[in-house]
């Protein structure tokens, strides 16, 4: 695991093909399968592979996204306040699972945070996102995740470059 979370990069850039159905699956799988708050699974999960769809999504927020118009696959990381206090939480352990699995099945990933972020035009790029969905007014969008098999390559980071004086021992 510890070797997968050294390789694993936020990749912004993507062979133009389409990731498998049957790796999609697993990527599902995984996205479900994350644990959350006293089990409630707040969380909907939203593939998104229509072009036009993620182009639009892309355009969520005024700055650090545009490369989800050229990502094959988005996953929009959706969730309900209603259903738990602790939906961010939640909602970002799952998408956490889903970008290491990603990365363990050969994929690239990068987080676009929407929550709590602009749309180019004032509004929240929460509105954008639900506007592009059709979302219902209480499902909140954390995050999108755009996924697709690299066509970057990143260098590791060292493990003496790490903040380790982020870490006590006590």
């Amino acid at each position: 695991m510890l070797d997968l979370l050294r390789d694993r990069h936020s990749i912004r850039r993507y062979e133009p093909r389409d990731v498998e159905p049957a790796v999609v699956d697993q990527l599902k799988e995984a996205a479900l399968r994350a644990p959350s708050s006293r089990n409630l699974r707040p969380w909907q999960f939203l593939f998104v592979t229509d072009r036009a769809k993620l182009g639009e999504l892309a355009q969520a927020k005024s700055a650090f996204g545009a490369w989800l118009a050229d990502a094959p696959l988005g996953v929009v990381v959706c969730g309900r306040e209603s259903v738990s206090d602790c939906w961010i939480e939640d909602c970002s352990i799952a998408a956490s699972y889903l970008q290491l699995t990603a990365a363990s099945l050969g994929l690239g990933s990068c987080w676009i945070q929407i929550r709590a972020r602009t749309h180019a035009d004032g509004r929240p790029a929460e509105e954008h996102v639900r506007e592009i969905l059709s979302l219902p007014k209480d499902l909140r969008t954390l995050c999108i995740v755009a996924l697709g098999y690299p066509a970057e390559t990143k260098t590791n980071v060292a493990a003496d470059a790490l903040k380790w004086d982020s870490v006590t021992d006590i």
